[in-house]
Order: C-alpha cells, then sequence, then structure tokens
C-alpha cells in the first residue's frame, strides 16, 4: 500500500460537471476499472443533493442498492438523479452513473421521512460494536495504487487477503471523496461496504474472483464518526454464486446492514 505522500489528494475531482477519478479509484479486477465503492459513494453523494420540493418534512436515505451495469473505467464520469415516487414519508430517487456517454451504474434510493418517536431503549435491540482492532502495516507492494489505498484499515479478525473465511475491521477514507469535500456519513458508508467480500472471501484470491454486480446498503441510522466497521461472512455455492452478508458499526453501535450478490469464477 502507497505512503501518503504518494497518494492523490482525492479519489475524484470535480471538472465542471464531470467526476474525473484518480488512481485511489482503481479496482482490484482491473488496472484500467473502478472499485465499486467510489461510483457507489458518488450515487450517494447525488442523492442526498438531489434537491425535494418545497415544503417537504425532513428525510435521510435508509436504503440504496447499487446495481453495476458493467464494469466502471477509469474515466470522467457524470451523474444525473431523478425522483421515481414523490411523497411527504416515502421517497424513490434514482441517480445514474455515466461513462463516455455510456451508463455503467444505477442506484435507487429510499428516503423516509424522520419523526421524533417515544419507546423504550429496550426496543432497539444489542448496539455493541467489534473491539477496535490493529492497524494494517503499509506495504510497498508491486502493484499500482487503488481502492486499497484510499482506505485505512484496522483489523479485527481475518487477514483481509491473507487469510479466508468471514472477517471483521475498521474502515475510514484517507482522503476525501471529491477533492475539496467532507465525505458525508452516508459517503463514508457507501465507500466502506463495498469491501464486504474482499475482508471475508472464502476462497482464495489467488485462484478465485468474487465480483459483485451489486450493493444494497440499510441504515436504521446515520454513522457517526470516520471510521465504519464491517463484520462479514461470505456464503459460496458450487454453482458459483455467493453472497456477502455484512453487518454495519459506526462508534457507537450497529447501523445497518449490507449485500452484495456475487459473481464466484476461477482465475
Amino acid at each position: 500500500m502507497a505512503s501518503p505522500s504518494e497518494l492523490p489528494d482525492a479519489v475524484f475531482h470535480l471538472d465542471g460537471d464531470r467526476f474525473v477519478p484518480t488512481e485511489l479509484a482503481r479496482g482490484p479486477w482491473s488496472p484500467d476499472a473502478q472499485h465499486g465503492g467510489p461510483p457507489a459513494a458518488l450515487l450517494g453523494r447525488a442523492i442526498e443533493r438531489l434537491s425535494l420540493p418545497a415544503g417537504s418534512p425532513p428525510s435521510r436515505v435508509a436504503r440504496v442498492t447499487v446495481e453495476l451495469l458493467r464494469s466502471v473505467p477509469l474515466a470522467p464520469l457524470t451523474v444525473g438523479t431523478r425522483v421515481l415516487r414523490p411523497g411527504k414519508k416515502v421517497q424513490l430517487v434514482e441517480a445514474v452513473v455515466e461513462a463516455r456517454g455510456v451508463e455503467v451504474v444505477r442506484a435507487v434510493a429510499l428516503r423516509l421521512r424522520e419523526s421524533h418517536l417515544d419507546f423504550a431503549d429496550d426496543a432497539l435491540g444489542s448496539d455493541e460494536r467489534p473491539p477496535e482492532g490493529g492497524p494494517v502495516p503499509r506495504v510497498r507492494r508491486d502493484y499500482p495504487i487503488s481502492s486499497a489505498d484510499a482506505v485505512d484499515f484496522r483489523v479485527v479478525r481475518g487477514g483481509l487477503l491473507e487469510q479466508v473465511g468471514p472477517g471483521t475491521c475498521w474502515i475510514r477514507l484517507r482522503v476525501p471523496l471529491v477533492a475539496g469535500e467532507q465525505p458525508s456519513p452516508l459517503q463514508r458508508v457507501l465507500a466502506a461496504a463495498d469491501f464486504g467480500n474482499g475482508i471475508s472471501s472464502p476462497l482464495g484470491w489467488e485462484r478465485y474472483s468474487f465480483i459483485n454486480p451489486d450493493l444494497t446498503v440499510a441504515l436504521h441510522r446515520p454513522a457517526q464518526g470516520e471510521w465504519i466497521g464491517l463484520d462479514a461472512t461470505t456464503w459460496p455455492d458450487h454453482d458459483g454464486i455467493a453472497v456477502a452478508d455484512t453487518a454495519l458499526f459506526d462508534e457507537r453501535g450497529r447501523i445497518g446492514r449490507s449485500i452484495q450478490t456475487l459473481l464466484l469464477d476461477k482465475r
């Protein structure tokens, strides 16, 4: 992994209405394609910024489903949004990422109205967070700068790429998603959640790939702080299909869950 002095200053730079990726957007499956986390976080940014009709009650994003329609190139991206279903209590919003005029990623988000309710704290369920874990040393490798260099890892269980099986770790962005901007809680969660399959592979990276064409994140409350905790297990089948199931945490405790559907293949 690269040292801070070698890193670009952000994952994307904004050039007019285009988001120009740096090397920190690069994914693990191709040197010319992006990791799913950066475009997913861009979609979250666009969804949060979409203006709702005047007089709409306070609302927040409770669920985002991202469909990776094709490989996302390391090329400038544009993002568009629209409201699919307006409403006072429930709104459905769509965001689309295009590269070179072709739609490459799409997300549908559920925004729910916020309203304070009084009920007993024991109805909240267990909110226990994982231990802090230990930092992963930054070791120079022979591969180019990628999305793994855009984040810090603190490992609680598993060994990232060095071990197979369920994994638990904490992840935070080392640089802004977009240059000059402070990442929002939703952007931090989406950038981290796409690592769920990567920290919990039941099969060795050397022999198998496990690409996720989608990512669904459901949140019962917004994340607090920079670090996002992932407690992930991947469930494979011999037919080459798997599901990565990840519990999500922040510094206070549980915040939600993410699911990735995986295509398993031999390298």
